[in-house]
This record gives C-alpha cells, structure tokens and sequence, in this order.
C-alpha cells in the first residue's frame, strides 16, 4: 500500500509499506480523509516534542472498516468511522483515573508512533466511533474539535461567563466554538485581522482583539476592567503564553491548550495576587469525540466552511509547504483519499 513518510526535517517522501495484518481486537480501516494540524507542520519543520524521524503523520483520521471482528460497539465492515488517535495504556494512573488523554504511556498516532498518511491503518476496536451519520470530512475534524470541546470542559467555564481565547488557528477555533456552545460570551485574540475576521464569519464571537494593539487596554474596555475569567491559549507562542498570565481576571482560570517547546515563566507575585488557576489541556478523550459528534450532527458546528484547502494524496507532498506559508491563509486543510 502507499504511505507518505516525513523521512527528516522538511522532507517527505512517497513509499510502499507492508498492509497491515488482522489482529484480534482490532479494526483495518481504509483511509479516505487526513485532516493537517500544526502538530504536522510542527513535525515537518522540527519543532514537535516528543517526536522522532522517520515518521508516517496523520492523526485527524477519517476511513471505511474493512475488516474487524466481533466487538462490544457492534462495528462492523463498510462502517464509516472516525479514529481517536490516542493510544493510551489502560492501566496507569492517568488511565485508572478515566483521564486517558494524558495518560504516562501515551503513543499519538503520527507522533510518537506511524499515523494514518497511508491507505490502510489498524486500530483498536476501543479506539473507532462509528461515524455514518456524518460526512467524511466531518468525520476526520471530530479530532481536532475535541482538543477544543476537552479544554472547555476541563476549565469549568459557565454559561455567561466571558472567556478569552487567544490564537485563531484551527485549535483555537474549536475552543470559540465550544465555548459558544457552552453558553459563554467569547472574545477572540490573534495577531491577524482575517484570521479574527474568519472568527467572526465563523463561529460570530462577541469581540475581537489585535494582540498588536495594545491588547490588555482593549480587554479592560470591553470587561469594565474585569478581564476575561478564562482565558484559553492556544497559540503554542512562549511570548504569548507568558504575556497571557496578565490577561485573566483576579480569581479566574488560564488553560494553556497549545504546546512549546520551551520553558514558560510567569510573574509569581502577580500570579498569587489574582489566586490564578493554571491548568494544562491535552489532547481528548472519548467523551469528548462523543459531544462533538453530536454538535456536528446537530449541525452546532460548521466543518463546511472550517475546511479551507483541499489536496489529493498524490498531490499533498507538493501542497504542503505552501500551507506553510501566512498568504496562503489556511484554516484547515484537508487530503483525500
């Protein structure tokens, strides 16, 4: 079968790989829909932690069932599903616990382990949701989607509250949307006037704010000097990070739902003045996936217009580095099979 390799730092390469051999347990899905993220662009350009060469990416993972056994979930062959690519233990602390997405053990499908930029891939039976009630392409954004459903429900945010979200991209994009869902009045922070013009368009925040211009002034303006009580980053910026520690209200609650690959530091006279919770958001767990497929379903959530570029799979490795660059304005990408 073919497979697309991210062989080193900014190199791909087409190969053929061995099919994957039936397991007990687990599911051979053909693969029709690979949604791209940071985390692979992160990867191509060597700056993904926990990440090693060669590798096959590809975690936002839509396909068919082409053979499985008997399983609780009563799947079964010519299912279309949707993967969640956590592979997690079962029995670590994390796991006992029902926190699996961070679980000590964790192997991310194209990360820490080959992903699905290949026709076939096997994947535990536990790991698939049954997805025919949707589209493919609302299938592989279920992943991403539920980084952001996981962040808002990991904060606690409630219905009237106000919550900052600060990076526009695909991961903070799903946080807005979730926590429209959730009932809250959202502001949207980037440093790019479309990008904030698309969160507008696309999920109709309540505000938005060029982190350019002065941000914490115009934040003071729009909360009565309150500031935002949650505040989500998910630019994966150290600066912007750090900088986001004076953004949250006395008493409120920062997520940091983006990744660095750095140390961040903070103001700790400033940090116990406001009694800040920090909190870090990974990945999703199933229940995550579940809530959002039924946003989807439900049609609370746009993929349509959330999916910008298109590519087939013969064509990606000439279309990737052109995501890369800012005017090519990508939201989502999106490689079918």
């Amino acid at each position: 079968m073919l497979a697309i390799v991210c062989e080193e730092i900014d190199r791909f390469k087409r190969i053929e790989m061995a099919e994957p051999a039936f397991v007990e347990g687990e599911a051979i899905v053909r693969i029709r829909r690979i949604g791209i993220c940071g985390t692979d662009y992160h990867a191509f350009k060597g700056n993904q932690p926990f990440f090693t060469y060669p590798r096959v990416l590809g975690h936002e993972l839509a396909g068919v069932i082409e053979k499985i056994g008997a399983n609780e979930a009563g799947l079964a062959e010519g299912d279309q599903v949707s993967i969640v690519p956590y592979m997690h233990c079962g029995h670590c602390v994390a796991c006992r616990n029902g926190k699996t997405n961070c679980c000590t053990s964790m192997k991310v499908l194209g990360v820490h382990i080959d992903g699905g930029m290949r026709e076939l891939i096997s994947v535990p039976t536990s790991h698939l949701i049954r997805t025919n009630g949707l589209t493919l392409d609302q299938s592989a954004v279920l992943e991403p989607l539920a980084i952001g459903a996981h962040a808002v429900r990991r904060s606690g945010l409630q219905r009237g509250e106000t919550a900052l979200v600060i990076g526009g991209g695909p991961i903070g994009l799903g946080v807005m949307a979730f926590a429209k869902y959730a009932g809250a009045r959202v502001i949207a922070m980037d440093i790019h006037d479309e990008r904030l013009a698309f969160c507008k368009s696309w999920i109709n925040v309540d505000d938005t704010v060029n982190a350019r211009h002065d941000p914490k002034a115009k934040l003071a303006e729009l909360t009565d000097g309150d500031f935002p009580t949650v505040v989500f980053d998910a630019t994966g910026n150290a600066k912007a990070m750090a900088d986001s520690f004076g953004l949250v209200a006395h008493g409120g609650t920062l997520v940091f739902v983006g990744l660095v690959k750095s140390d961040i530091t903070f103001n700790d006279p400033e940090f116990h003045k406001r009694e800040l919770t920090l909190m870090g958001s990974r990945n999703a767990t199933k229940e995550d996936f579940a809530n959002v497929y039924e946003a989807v379903k439900s049609g609370g959530i746009d993929v349509a217009s959330y999916i910008t570029h298109r590519s087939s799979f013969d064509g990606m490795i000439g279309q990737f580095e052109n995501w890369l660059k800012p005017e090519s304005k990508v939201i989502k990408a999106m490689v079918e099979l």
